[in-house]
Parts: C-alpha cells; sequence; structure tokens
C-alpha cells in the first residue's frame, strides 16, 4: 500500500444544506456519517432562490456551536455549487440525507450530475424512522406559530 492509494486517502465528506434551522435530524447524518468519513464539513448554502429566515453567520455560528465537541467537523458557509465548494475544500464526498421518496429522486438526480461534471460521488444516509417527520420548513412554521421547538434543534455544546 503506497502513501497514495485508495487505502490512505483521508475521506472528506461536505454535507451541504441551507440547515434554516439545523434539526435534530440534520445532527443524526452528521453523527451517522461520522462513521464513514474522517471529516465532514457542514456547508451552509448561500441560495438566492430561497428566502432564509436566519442570516447565513447566524447558522453558521449556531451549527458551529453544537458541532464544538466534533473536531472533525467543520462549519463553512459558501456559494455557488456544491461540487466547487467540495473541490475548495479538499471534500471527495458529497453526503445528503433522505427522508422520502420524492428527497430520494430529486437527490439521485443531484447525484448523478454532480458524479458526471465533477468525478465526485453522493453518499446518501436515510433518515432515521423517528426523525423523519423532522424538516426546516416544519420547525419554522412551528416557530412562525408560537410553538416550543428546542426538541427539534439542537443546543450549542
Amino acid at each position: 500500500m503506497t502513501p497514495t492509494s485508495p487505502e490512505n486517502k483521508r475521506r472528506v465528506a461536505i454535507y451541504p444544506g441551507t440547515f434554516d434551522p439545523f434539526t435534530i435530524g440534520h445532527l443524526s447524518i452528521v453523527e451517522r456519517g461520522l462513521t464513514l468519513f474522517d471529516e465532514i464539513i457542514i456547508a451552509v448554502g448561500v441560495n438566492d432562490s430561497k428566502r432564509s429566515h436566519r442570516p447565513t453567520e447566524q447558522r453558521v455560528e449556531h451549527i458551529a456551536g453544537v458541532m464544538r465537541c466534533y473536531p472533525q467537523v467543520r462549519v463553512i458557509s459558501y456559494t455557488g455549487l456544491t461540487v466547487d465548494a467540495a473541490k475548495q475544500e479538499g471534500a471527495n464526498f458529497i453526503l445528503r440525507g433522505v427522508r422520502t421518496v420524492a428527497d430520494y429522486e430529486y437527490e439521485q438526480h443531484l447525484a448523478y450530475t454532480n458524479r458526471n461534471i465533477s468525478g465526485i460521488e453522493t453518499v446518501l444516509l436515510y433518515t432515521l424512522p423517528e426523525l423523519s417527520y423532522i424538516s426546516s420548513t416544519m420547525v419554522r412554521d412551528l416557530e412562525r406559530n408560537g410553538y416550543d421547538t428546542s426538541r427539534f434543534v439542537p443546543g450549542e455544546q
């Protein structure tokens, strides 16, 4: 085995999303992903076509606080294509979570495209069944209507 052989290459995944907010479902994907990857880069995407409810900097800071006890996790923000951010950060995988069949079909098309244009593989992890109903949209809706969402959003460590 040589130093440049695939067996010695660090497995670095970028986990992209808007994370508005970062939920316990997202945290579960990261924690489970750490069993597969040496490092995970949580990449908060700045997407002009989505109206974010929290500023990017606030989302990055919150996630960094949640992940403080995980030295193998970094949190960044990025604009543009995920594959470009992955290359810039040295990631050789894209990590994504899947809750529903609709998520799977959407992610399948993205994975094919990303692999075709960059060679970067996508790894899909299915959300744990007990967390599959949790989405950032649901959490925002509950917040807007005055409900306590603390059980759906991880606190800082």
